[in-house]
C-alpha cells in the first residue's frame, strides 16, 4: 500500500471567469505519520469533478451525525 497523506485545505480556488471548465488552486497535505513539514501543491480542478465530490460529499454529509441535516452549517 502506498503512503498515506491528510488533505488539510485547499486555498484559493479560483477561475479567471464565472464560465470557466478549469479551476486553480493550492493542495495543503500532510503525510500521515510524519514529522516533515505540510506540502503545499498546485492543483488544476475541471468543473465536472467539482460537481462529482459535491454531490458526494453532500451524501455523505448527510449521512453523517455530526452535521445537521437540512442544509444548516
Amino acid at each position: 500500500m502506498g503512503e498515506t497523506w491528510e488533505v488539510l485545505t485547499l486555498r484559493g480556488l479560483a477561475a479567471t471567469d464565472e464560465r470557466a471548465e478549469e479551476f486553480t488552486g493550492t493542495l495543503v497535505i500532510h503525510r500521515v505519520g510524519s514529522t516533515e513539514p505540510v506540502e503545499s501543491i498546485t492543483v488544476r480542478v475541471k468543473r465536472s469533478i467539482l460537481s462529482e465530490v459535491h454531490d458526494a460529499l453532500g451524501r455523505l454529509l448527510a449521512r453523517s451525525k455530526g452535521f445537521p441535516r437540512g442544509g444548516g452549517r
